[in-house]
């Protein structure tokens, strides 16, 4: 008891001046996960834009088969229809008759699926079974630009049809485990993270009901007062406020220029020479601020650094290990 109370103290009082957030936000209960479909389909109605082969008349000619109408795949020449592979994503808990979001892209040599309409397409899962089946118009996004333009180009042979599957089975989710317990998955595994989560629940709880088994995993154990109930327990879990643990990075994206960092990455003491600037960090300040990220940037911006100096600058000070983060290059 006192082993938790010390623990439980030290881990509030670390995280004490931190942004909280909802566990609902950074962690997701085992069971309750996404599922990929996918299928082969035919788009059809293309204005000569479709694929050259003759695999897609073949499969035409399968599908008039059911409707009792016999066709020869040579008599069906035609670039108005394209083979695609059809894809969706299933969430937990979706039942018959609810409908998913589809994505559409060409595996021929279609030029364009654009006012193409995809054949009803089912979809199947990991194990071979069909979950839901997708119909409907394709839709590419983007527009017709020519030239300079800053509107997004429509690319052509991938679209997607909004709504466009309808579940026709239910895959099968457990919350609950053997031992009437639910396990809590951290989005991002973190030691210190899975630590807050098991105490924030046990505060609010006010008893022993939860307990990190790794730095993504947090076993709780439902209450007697739950057990006939557990959504509710669950709402209640998901909406307690914890504080996340944020390990020091720098993101940078040398294509883009694009730097992302926290606000109070720290810097050790260094003098820099770069080019025509010169930077110097003493005793953790740069001229009166602190020598974070942050500052370091703001004073290479106003220096006139452009964003490829910052980058080659937080390159060579990572290496140097005065940087005090984790340097991530994109």
């Amino acid at each position: 008891m006192k082993k938790w109370l010390f623990l439980s103290l030290l881990i509030m009082s670390a995280a004490a001046l931190s942004l909280s957030v909802r566990i609902k936000d950074i962690a997701s209960f085992r069971g309750a996960r996404d599922n990929q479909l996918f299928g082969i389909g035919v788009v059809v109605g293309l204005d000569g834009t479709g694929d050259s082969g003759s695999i897609n008349s073949s499969l035409i000619a399968n599908m008039a088969t059911r409707f009792g109408i016999s066709i020869d795949p040579k008599d069906i020449k035609s670039r108005n229809t394209a083979i695609v592979m059809v894809f969706a994503d299933i969430p937990p808990f979706y039942k018959e008759g609810m409908r998913l979001d589809v994505s559409v892209a060409s595996i021929g040599d279609a030029k364009s699926l654009l006012d193409g309409y995809l054949i009803q397409t089912p979809l199947y899962g990991a194990d071979g079974k069909v979950y839901a089946v997708a119909q409907g118009p394709l839709t590419l996004g983007g527009e017709d630009v020519k030239g300079s333009s800053n509107l997004q180009k429509r690319y052509k042979v991938v679209g997607y049809i909004p709504g466009g599957a309808i579940v026709e089975e239910e895959i099968p989710m457990e919350l609950a485990e053997a031992t009437n317990t639910v396990t809590l998955l951290l989005n991002n595994p973190d030691i210190t993270t899975a630590a807050r989560v098991a105490d924030a629940v046990n505060n609010k709880f006010g008893m022993k009901l939860a307990k990190a088994l790794d730095p993504s995993a947090i076993r709780i154990k439902i209450p007697d007062a739950f057990k006939d109930d557990l959504i509710s327990f669950l709402a209640v879990v998901e909406d307690i406020d914890v504080v996340p643990d944020m390990p020091a990075r720098v993101i940078i994206n040398e294509r883009t220029g694009t730097i992302v960092f926290g606000g109070d990455v720290k810097i050790a003491d260094f003098t820099l020479s770069y080019g025509n600037f010169s930077i110097t960090v003493s005793n953790g300040k740069i001229d009166k601020d602190e020598a974070t990220v942050g500052n370091l940037v703001a004073a290479l911006k106003s220096l006139g650094a452009t964003p490829q100096d910052i980058i080659a600058i937080l390159q060579t000070l990572h290496k140097s290990g005065v940087l005090m983060a984790t340097l991530v290059v994109m």
